[in-house]
């Protein structure tokens, strides 16, 4: 049985790192990659962290139905493409999909086998420190940002687990999500995703 697990927290809480350390482990997943109109950061490449599309070319998806979902997200368009989801589940794939909190609400009510993650950091003061580092954004993006984390935290509710990314204990994260991965497999009745 195809098991769907989606990743997803607040801005800087790791998302990136954690599943980037799964692919090093050689963690038994097909990493599902979403679309966006987000320019590539430095070191992104088009279809390892993200398919980086046009505003046309995402609208085009999705006036043809290809995303099964989208959102609007600090001003770039992302998506999950339909066809590779479904053809992942459809042969049998365990699937793991990075998402912001509000496209994991939207995949809780389309898809509700899904398995969800919440990831997060102990606290607001650690986004803004791992915000900060990253470079990414100007001192008013970062605000927006670290209000959207406490709006975000709200959602926690919605996701069937929470894994604390600590400074420097990338490993246990790993590790969290792993014995997630085996309770979920060891379920009486499991998880089933079937598209709507």
């Amino acid at each position: 049985m195809s098991l769907l697990i989606i990743l997803s927290g607040p801005s800087g809480a790791g998302k990136d790192a954690v599943l980037n350390r799964m692919k090093e482990l050689n963690l038994p997943f097909d990493y599902m990659i979403t679309s966006t109109t987000r320019p590539p950061r430095s070191g992104e490449k088009d279809g390892i962290e993200y398919h980086f599309v046009s505003e046309s070319g995402f609208q085009e998806m999705l006036q043809r139905g290809d995303l099964i979902e989208s959102a609007k997200v600090y001003g770039y368009w992302y998506g999950v493409p339909k066809h590779e989801l479904k053809q992942g589940l459809d042969a049998g794939k365990d699937l793991i999909l990075k998402m912001d909190v509000q496209g994991a609400a939207t995949i809780r009510n389309l898809l509700p086998g899904a398995v969800l993650v919440f990831l997060t950091l102990p606290s607001l003061e650690d986004y803004e420190r791992r915000l900060r580092q990253r470079k990414t954004e100007t001192d008013t993006d970062l605000k927006v940002r670290l209000g959207k984390v406490t709006e975000e935290m709200r959602s926690m509710l919605i996701f069937d687990y929470v894994v604390v990314n600590r400074e420097d204990q990338l490993d246990a994260a790993v590790d969290q999500i792993r014995a997630i991965f085996t309770a979920e497999k060891c379920r009486v009745t499991p998880h089933v995703v079937q598209f709507k």
